[in-house]
């Protein structure tokens, strides 16, 4: 089925470059803000747009993620928002885009049906932060569901699941999350919540490495890398890297500043630059 992240990352591996992956959250500090700074990343050099879906209760982020997704909550954002906001994006660029979610707000807005309307938004893939293999959206709409044909529609639609691998997770875990995965492997670096560190986890070589020989999908690590040296020693080992925290520190001191947008793409080109090289 037609991806955008496939043909991204294969377009990549041609070139012998690796990508870069920027997240930012949707609706901080707006939504119109949102779809302006997803075309300028694209515009920095991003060649995968990660787009988080603000929730209440995000587990998983630092405090400087955790704001960002207080301050589009508190704009009014909602998810129908959020797809109108890509719809807005994929007006002018074809970006794969990847949303950042809790099972919560997917659940709440009916599985199917946020896959159906995600996939007419654009959206390519979706990276849920405290879904298990295991427990996959399929399964748990089983709740709600009582036809074959009814749960199957989930898995037709074009949106895929990228898979989460830890550094604490075990070899034989790691082997079963890396089969079912799609699009590409999201590494998380370092053990605990987003946000900026002061160095790359010394373990990365060894923890890819071992990823590599289970699966020929291509790994993109994430969670504590900010700067454009981090980007570039992770891009030695990773086929794309991402960059969050300090982008979206980088939107809250900016705000609603004229050259904010401006600002953050000047940033964002230095990481880009670092990385393809």
């Amino acid at each position: 089925m037609h991806n955008r992240i496939d043909e991204c990352f294969t377009r990549l591996r041609k070139e012998k470059r690796k990508g870069f992956i920027p997240y930012i959250c949707a609706g901080d500090p707006t939504l119109k803000k949102t779809v302006e700074l997803g075309l300028m990343l694209e515009k920095a050099g991003a060649d995968v747009l990660e787009l988080g879906l603000p929730f209440s209760d995000p587990l998983a982020d630092g405090i400087v993620n955790q704001l960002a997704a207080q301050r589009s909550l508190a704009a009014g954002t909602t998810v129908r928002g959020v797809f109108d906001c890509v719809r807005e994006i994929r007006r002018q660029s074809q970006i794969p885009i990847v949303l950042y979610s809790y099972l919560n707000p997917i659940f709440q807005f009916g599985a199917d049906k946020f896959h159906r309307e995600a996939e007419a938004a654009g959206v390519d893939g979706l990276l849920i932060l405290d879904l298990p293999p295991e427990e996959d959206i399929v399964e748990l709409d089983r709740l709600n569901r009582s036809s074959l044909q009814e749960r199957s529609q989930v898995q037709s639609t074009g949106v895929i699941h990228i898979r989460l691998i830890a550094p604490t997770t075990p070899a034989d875990r790691m082997k079963k999350i890396a089969k079912g995965a799609k699009g590409f492997l999201y590494y998380v670096s370092r053990e605990g919540v987003t946000g900026a560190r002061d160095s790359v986890a010394t373990s990365l070589p060894e923890r890819i490495a071992e990823l590599r020989k289970l699966s020929d999908l291509p790994i993109a690590v994430g969670f504590g890398i900010s700067n454009p040296d981090q980007a570039r020693e992770v891009a030695k080992h990773a086929d794309a890297v991402v960059v969050g925290s300090a982008i979206v520190d980088l939107i809250a001191k900016r705000g609603n500043k004229p050259d904010m947008v401006e600002k953050v793409g000047v940033f964002a080109k230095k990481i880009a630059d670092a990385v393809h090289r």
